[in-house]
């Protein structure tokens, strides 16, 4: 009963402002969760329809009444208010033909090479391995693996092109999929090796890719699923693997914070778990392991006969059988890869998580097309169209509530709903000048005052410009202000951030549209995005030479690809245009999750397993 109050004064949290007294009026932020309160508990007295905080009642005032008078149902159905959104009327015009047909064009060229490299990375470590894996190691394949483990089969991948196009060679999936899928209704982060690929050998990019799902699952505190089948670190270059903060030893860093902030994990082994990867099933909530298949240990076989002389099989050193029965190092015990999924799935319906629900019916869908959005991806900045036809493809019901519409209209802010989630939208429409720069500054305050989640649509200018005047020295100097203003606003903001870059992303207006280093929640690029301090064709500020200009454009042409942006991690993945609304809606309802989650704020305890 007095759960939310005695929680709220224990973590420090911000409190229902009847829970505080009138000499401390502070409305606090939780410095663990960066989150506002949860529902407050506020209960009828007997006497009629007046409602009395919870610290009236424990201060005394009202200790006259029966306890059973503040007894009420937590389960109370809610529902949204109304939307009274007008519609954008942005219908495609004759006068957009040409822009039209240009953008298209580019689109279908971008869609060719996004399906030339969705067909590479499925193919994995190619026909040799997929058979050695499967018919020589009796496996299934990671996504195989996947299909058993998620409802209905569908799992949210994220960063699919990780891995292609590096220095090193093109590492498929970066040697592992991770992405999120549902588990008995709940959305679940997954860890999942892929075999086939240099039998699970992890690269830099692989730790790379790794450590970004912990960061999803932390940040949107979803349960988080390894599928553990690696063969440890690319020796050859461990120096980019091993020593530093952010590379290997993060992982099992990021998994003990995880345990502590009540981020549930469970760990499958279904392959080798060799020296490093052997922490991540142990340092796991729960674990499972097939029979056979399965190893965990520091050094195998051959290391074992290096040291010692002695022959010992895989499975008598460290299979499934001895973990199980004497070493205890996992729970669950699977004779088949079909068991072990069948179990994590039982783990995961232990969780005490309540979930609402599920009416996806009566969901508007945008008046026009989403499929006219390949013709709205702008093939660079002249190309742009206004960005409100995008918005009217992307919102339920093309129904937008625009936010000062008059003032600084490079930047398009305001209020629409996507699958029925209300949010707030921040998107490119031009320049990002003084006035647009002081006008998301306001908004994005005004949504993180609401805790309204934020879209960033950005398509910032190729280059900033130059300063040839002191009139001009004057504007950019107040605009940088304004810019600044703005990112402050953007880091500051507690609420979560989705960014969608449309067009170009280039320059310090990607930091104040959200971009990768501001932190978003979620970051996802369209297949013609660029990603470079100024565009191609826009670099002769930056070079004296005319031969230099010309070398340094060709390098911004290949460099500033959507695809070679993906494949080094710097971003979520590329998605096409006519997906974005269902990305969006996948998105919303797993930030939304955390909601649900009963019991999820503790003071920091040992690890479980220690």
């Amino acid at each position: 009963m007095y759960s939310c109050l005695s929680r709220g004064l224990r973590t420090k949290s911000r409190l229902c402002p009847g829970y505080v007294s009138s000499q401390s009026p502070l409305w606090n932020v939780d410095p663990f969760t960066h989150r506002r309160p949860e529902r407050c508990l506020h209960l009828r007295t007997s006497a009629g329809n007046l409602w009395q905080p919870l610290a009236h009642i424990l201060s005394g005032q009202a200790k006259q009444l029966p306890v059973a008078a503040y007894l009420m149902s937590t389960s109370v159905h809610r529902r949204r208010l109304p939307s009274a959104f007008p519609v954008l009327d942005e219908a495609l015009q004759p006068i957009h033909n040409d822009v039209f047909e240009a953008n298209l064009r580019n689109s279908q060229a971008c869609q060719e090479r996004y399906i030339e490299y969705m067909e590479k990375v499925k193919k994995g470590g190619g026909e040799n391995a997929v058979k050695r894996h499967t018919q020589r190691n009796k496996k299934m394949l990671v996504t195989d693996r996947l299909r058993m483990l998620f409802d209905d089969g569908y799992y949210f991948e994220l960063s699919p092109f990780a891995g292609m196009g590096l220095p090193y060679g093109d590492i498929p999936s970066a040697g592992c999929l991770t992405g999120i899928g549902k588990i008995n209704g709940l959305w679940c982060v997954f860890i999942a090796n892929d075999a086939t690929v240099s039998g699970g050998t992890a690269y830099p990019i692989t730790v790379k890719k790794q450590l970004r799902a912990q960061d999803v699952a932390i940040q949107n505190r979803l349960p988080c699923v390894y599928l553990v089948d690696s063969g440890g670190a690319f020796l050859p270059l461990q120096s980019e693997i091993f020593p530093d903060k952010n590379q290997g030893g993060r992982t099992f860093y990021n998994e003990a914070i995880m345990s502590a902030m009540k981020i549930p994990q469970v760990s499958v082994v279904c392959g080798s778990c060799t020296a490093g990867g052997a922490y991540i099933p142990t340092m796991a909530e729960e674990t499972v392991m097939v029979h056979r298949i399965g190893t965990i240990f520091l050094g195998g076989p051959p290391l074992v006969k290096a040291a010692t002389g002695e022959e010992v099989s895989p499975e008598n050193l460290g299979g499934a059988t001895l973990h199980a029965e004497v070493s205890g190092c996992v729970d669950h015990f699977a004779s088949v890869e079909k068991e072990a999924y069948e179990t994590t799935r039982n783990i995961i319906s232990t969780l005490n998580f309540e979930l609402p629900e599920e009416d996806e019916a009566g969901v508007e869908e945008p008046l026009h097309s989403v499929e006219e959005l390949m013709g709205l991806a702008p093939r660079d900045y002249e190309h742009s169209l206004e960005v409100k036809l995008i918005l009217s493809r992307l919102t339920d019901g093309s129904k937008f509530q625009e936010f000062k519409a008059r003032y600084g209209t490079t930047l398009v802010t305001g209020f629409a709903r996507i699958s029925r989630h209300q949010v707030g939208i921040v998107a490119s429409n031009g320049a990002l000048t003084h006035n647009a720069s002081l006008k998301g500054s306001h908004f994005v305050q005004l949504c993180d005052q609401r805790d309204i989640p934020l879209i960033f649509l950005q398509n910032t200018v190729p280059m900033p410009e130059l300063t040839l005047s002191q009139t001009q020295a004057e504007t950019n100097a107040n605009r940088l202000k304004a810019q600044g203003s703005m990112m402050s606003a953007v880091a500051c903001a507690s609420v979560p951030k989705i960014t969608i870059v449309i067009g170009g992303c280039h320059g310090a207006e990607s930091y104040a549209m959200c971009g990768r280093s501001f932190d978003p929640n979620f970051l996802f690029l369209w297949p013609n995005a660029r990603v470079s301090l100024v565009a191609p064709g826009h670099s002769a500020a930056l070079a004296q030479e005319e031969e230099d200009v010309e070398k340094i454009n060709k390098r911004l042409e290949k460099e500033s690809s959507a695809f070679f942006s993906s494949g080094r991690l710097w971003d979520d993945g590329v998605i096409l245009p006519q997906d974005t609304r269902k990305v969006l809606s996948d998105c919303l309802k797993i930030i939304k999750q955390q909601e649900y989650q009963l019991s999820k704020e503790k003071i920091r305890t040992p690890l479980l397993r220690m």
